[in-house]
């Protein structure tokens, strides 16, 4: 490996992913080989630029940072993961170590912070936000199974259930069971209170 370390950074709002880019190039060791605005465009990106760290915001269109990571992870296993969120929410940690990342920031972090980090997991170290980390043990573990999210994320738009097993191909007696269980576990009243819920700690 070079000295200097290839970096890919993948943030949907411009103005932000330049900003990033131009603090990290400030940098003597690190250079932003390669831009990118969806999560759906990582895999191909870090894979024809060789790069050694994927920095991943977590809200992008194509496939969420996760997701991203998720597939970097399973095909170029080298490539080390930084995912970045603007919500410090518990559950994207726990998502976000589940799906292979080495390290787990909020964005508005110093950039000298990040520009360590990309050091520091390079090197084999884990790097967390120590406010974000005691929060996820704190909340435990999200109890919504993966259907019963796939559900309320198609539900958060106002879809009938009628509709809800139209573009899930299920029942509308299994889309109610789903949606009444997720309901349970939240401990609330409907399913936008189960959505803006599940949405607040990063569990959809």
């Amino acid at each position: 490996m070079s000295s200097t370390i290839k970096v890919l950074l993948a943030e949907d709002q411009s103005m932000v992913r330049e900003a990033l880019a131009a603090l990290l190039g400030l940098e003597d060791d690190i250079d932003v080989v390669v831009q990118v605005s969806r999560g759906d465009e990582v895999l191909a990106a870090a894979r024809e630029h060789g790069v050694d760290v994927a920095l991943l915001d977590i809200e992008m269109p194509g496939c969420t940072g996760i997701e991203a990571a998720a597939q970097v992870h399973k095909e170029l296993p080298a490539v080390k993961l930084v995912v970045l969120t603007t919500f410090g929410r518990p559950g994207y940690l726990r998502s976000a170590m589940e799906a292979g990342a080495d390290a787990f920031l909020v964005k508005d972090a110093p950039a000298a912070q990040l520009a360590e980090a990309v050091r520091k997991v390079l090197a084999g170290e884990r790097v967390i936000d120590p406010i974000l980390a005691a929060a996820a043990l704190a909340e435990g573990a999200n109890p919504l199974t993966d259907r019963e999210r796939e559900v309320l994320r198609a539900a958060a738009d106002g879809s009938t259930n009628a509709e809800l097993a139209a573009t899930l191909h299920l029942s509308q007696g299994t889309v109610r069971n789903y949606l009444s269980t997720a309901i349970q576990k939240l401990a609330v009243r409907n399913r936008a209170e189960a959505v803006r819920i599940a949405r607040e700690k990063g569990w959809l």
